[in-house]
């Protein structure tokens, strides 16, 4: 299935969480579903709650369901827990560590600003979104990637994840720990995307 390119904020509304700064505000204001009346109520069968929650994680992370599919599989062949290692690999991507960084404001912008060729880890610039970041790893925009407006403006309201070391001067960052479950900020039933995806 293809990425959805339709609007965000729509989508935002559709999934239960928002994926942009301008669907916070318009979720503040309309916490419902689109196209159906505020007091509408569904229940959801197991299976639709999970579908839901996966829907959520593909969504947030911007990849497809075969992308979620081949990391719960690594996730699985992996020792420990499942869940823990199907969401450290998901954070470990080269886009998403520059979202938590927050040099950029979405996962959209993050995506764009890798396949530009505007990020660089450690000295060697890398145009592949999914670039898995290891501890360790310093990962910095070119200069003309840190005179890009969106980034300058994101810099103005850093607020970096504690699992990583960023220098605002120098428009760098470093992954200075591992990644557990609760350093993400994603809001889904984690558990519930496993039971769907083991199927």
């Amino acid at each position: 299935m293809a990425k959805y390119i339709g609007p965000k904020v729509r989508l935002s509304r559709r999934v239960g969480i928002p994926l942009t700064p301008k669907a916070v505000k318009v979720m503040d204001r309309k916490p419902f579903r689109p196209g159906l009346h505020k007091s509408t109520k569904t229940k959801l069968s197991t299976y639709g709650q999970q579908l839901a929650e996966v829907q959520k994680v593909k969504y947030a992370y911007n990849i497809t369901r075969r992308q979620l599919k081949r990391y719960f599989e690594e996730a699985q062949r992996r020792k420990g827990n499942t869940v823990d290692n199907l969401f450290k690999l998901l954070e470990s991507r080269l886009d998403v560590v520059l979202l938590r960084a927050g040099f950029v404001p979405t996962i959209y912008a993050a995506q764009q600003l890798v396949s530009h060729g505007h990020v660089m880890v450690n000295g060697k610039k890398v145009n592949i979104r999914s670039f898995r970041v290891k501890v360790g790893d310093e990962i910095a925009l070119t200069e003309k990637g840190s005179k890009i407006p969106v980034v300058e403006e994101s810099l103005k309201t850093l607020a970096p994840a504690k699992y990583l070391e960023v220098d605002k001067s120098r428009f760098t960052c470093k992954l200075i720990k591992e990644i557990t479950r609760e350093d993400v900020p994603l809001d889904c039933q984690a558990n519930q995307v496993v039971e769907f995806l083991a199927r």
